[in-house]
């Protein structure tokens, strides 16, 4: 979810219907130790409207780790989440995010600096099944044992990528091997989820604790919403949240983010437009945030 899940975005989400917790976009720890780590901690930026917000880490120096968990707690988050699962063969060839499915040890060293740097917080993993192949229950075992508060399982493995069904019935291998091993990290299923109905479906069908919901946001920004529907909702209105989508992107970015990154979002919020092919050709062309509302102006937002 890079360049998705910002404080922007997440502000937006807040007022369709909020998640029970927020993660941030994965934030590098080597970054945010360096003379970069400035532009770096803007992953970190939040708001009170987005809690509980839990700061997404990913890297591979436990001492950086650590050193950032610690920023991470002075900054108020009310978790720390440590990226296992990535699967961009960019940061697996560094060895960090999916790679550390395959080096336990260096796994378990990040865990404890986490720990160390965050005392009290709770900490989770995100992860995949596997690198090349399912490898569910040796890996799942062995982060069971490292005391966590909450293990989130994409059921595919890193070279899979989104690009087959999810392995279901790999997520409920995790389930029994929590129950028999008598822990009490809560269980959280990942993968193409779309829809609340679908998570509640299969929290119940596989015993889990929760489902995250990542990229189902582009299909509908009510995913989390408990009463409203979607699809009763005019057009108008969600070209209306599009303009204020717009307005606080370049509020709170101005000229350090790149307006592009708004075009990955249009997609949401036109659905329903009259002459939608038209109006994405049209949109898709303005490269300001003002030209842009203005243009959303002339469609009666």
């Amino acid at each position: 979810m890079e360049d998705v899940t910002d404080t922007v975005f997440r502000q937006i989400i807040a007022k369709c219907g909020k998640p029970d917790v927020f993660f941030t976009e994965f934030t590098n720890v080597e970054g945010m130790c360096s003379r970069g780590k400035d532009k770096v901690g803007k992953r970190l930026i939040f708001t009170t409207s987005e809690r509980p917000i839990v700061a997404q880490l990913w890297g591979i120096d436990p001492e950086k780790f650590e050193q950032t968990a610690k920023k991470v707690l002075d900054m108020g988050f009310d978790g720390i989440d440590i990226n296992m699962g990535c699967p961009e063969k960019s940061v697996v060839k560094k060895g960090s995010c999916a790679a550390l499915i395959n080096n336990q040890p260096l796994a378990k060293e990040i865990i404890a600096a986490v720990k160390a740097g965050a005392p009290g917080l709770p900490i989770s993993i995100k992860t995949r099944i596997g690198v090349k192949e399912i490898q569910t229950e040796k890996w799942a075992k062995f982060l069971l044992e490292q005391n966590l508060d909450v293990l989130t399982v994409h059921g595919r493995t890193a070279e899979e990528m989104s690009d087959c069904p999810v392995h279901w019935e790999e997520i409920e291998k995790v389930v029994k091997i929590k129950q028999d091993m008598k822990v009490k990290t809560l269980i959280i299923a990942n993968g193409d989820v779309k829809s609340r109905k679908e998570a509640e479906e299969k929290c119940q069908q596989y015993g889990l604790d929760g489902v995250m919901i990542g990229r189902g946001i582009f299909e509908n920004l009510w995913v989390f919403n408990k009463k409203t529907d979607q699809t009763q909702i005019p057009y108008q209105e969600k070209l209306k949240l599009l303009r204020e989508h717009i307005t606080l992107f370049d509020k709170t970015w101005g000229k350090t983010k790149n307006f592009s990154i708004m075009k990955k979002f249009y997609k949401i919020y036109l659905s329903g437009v009259p002459n939608v092919k038209d109006v994405r050709v049209e949109i898709m062309k303005l490269k300001t945030a003002k030209e842009t509302l203005k243009f959303l102006e002339s469609l009666g937002a």
